[in-house]
């Protein structure tokens, strides 16, 4: 304290974004603190998308039963795609019946990690990582303001500029070999 002048650290804060694979436009946004849990977001994020989903795509830190049931519950026929963990499990009604995490496991068993990647989509969550890139080069990776409530509202401008800047024009990039 002495030699800074400050009495704490700053805190990091995380930016929980839904964005459309196709278009690159942010859906939605919520913004946290850095110790609350990325799954935890799910059902926010998922009320602030107005219409229908057809996936939704996560890393392995949503691989958790309550995102199953939150996307089951508001968009029924939406594919969750979300890679199990490496010590996961089959569930004990797989014969009967079987969810979505026990095909993804019994796919991954079959064709290998890769083999389902590229079966189940989850090769298009390189689309909204691009969009993630593009929002850290376009707005910055630090906030400005110095309340929450305004730090909110700087995240929600910087998702509509980024929006409006993909309606005005983005190249379409099309594999020829």
């Amino acid at each position: 304290m002495e030699k800074h002048g400050t009495r704490r650290r700053r805190a990091w804060r995380k930016l929980h974004i839904g964005v459309d694979a196709d278009t690159g436009q942010v859906l939605a946004s919520e913004l946290t603190s850095n110790d609350v849990d990325d799954g935890s977001q799910v059902e926010p994020l998922l009320d602030q998308i107005p219409g229908p989903l057809t996936s939704v795509i996560g890393d392995g830190a949503y691989d958790q039963t309550g995102i199953y049931s939150a996307v089951a519950t508001r968009h029924p026929d939406a594919d969750v795609i979300i890679p199990p963990r490496s010590t996961a499990v089959l569930s004990e009604d797989v014969e009967t019946t079987p969810t979505q995490r026990d095909r993804h496991l019994q796919s991954i068993a079959e064709h290998g990690r890769i083999g389902w990647q590229n079966t189940s989509g989850y090769t298009r969550r390189a689309l909204v990582e691009s969009a993630i890139s593009r929002f850290k080069r376009v707005i910055g990776n630090a906030l400005r303001s110095r309340t929450d409530q305004r730090r909110k509202t700087e995240v929600a401008i910087a998702a509509h500029a980024l929006n409006r800047m993909l309606e005005l024009g983005c190249p379409k990039s099309v594999r020829i070999a």
